[in-house]
């Protein structure tokens, strides 16, 4: 099995491994997810109609209201937030979505996220140290 390993920083800290779900699409928190299931709803979003619960969310950052840390809170509180969370751009809305969601999240990367992972690769996230380990399906 292929192994990558990314270096980056924290938002928030800890560790978590699960499969990652990955898009080129922003995620609006407000209007955009189902936070009871983990459902990204959003009309034109191209994984409308999947579930991240559970998996290492891997996307480009947050877009939107100041809603998204309240919906991705919800999340968490219902059992159907990420497992972790890694994106390109820090904004307040995303880090504060991250905050509540209590799930290892990372950015600021020496490569590209997006460019490496892959919806279904095994993604260990140690917040904590900065290192992401893929391993590629």
């Amino acid at each position: 099995m292929n192994k990558i390993v990314l270096h980056g920083r924290k938002v928030v800290g800890g560790s978590a491994e699960g499969e990652a779900m990955v898009t080129r699409d922003r995620i609006s928190g407000w209007g955009g997810i189902d936070p009871r299931t983990g459902t990204i709803i959003e009309t034109r979003h191209e994984l409308r109609g999947q579930s991240f619960k559970g998996k290492v969310l891997v996307f480009p950052g947050a877009k939107g209201s100041s809603g998204w840390s309240s919906q991705f809170h919800v999340a968490r509180l219902a059992g159907a937030a990420p497992a972790a969370m890694l994106f390109n751009e820090m904004t307040t809305k995303i880090a504060l979505g991250a905050v509540v969601t209590h799930a290892p999240a990372m950015t600021d990367f020496d490569r590209d996220p997006l460019a490496l992972i892959e919806t279904g690769d095994w993604v260990r996230v140690d917040a904590d140290r900065g290192v992401v380990e893929i391993s590629k399906k």
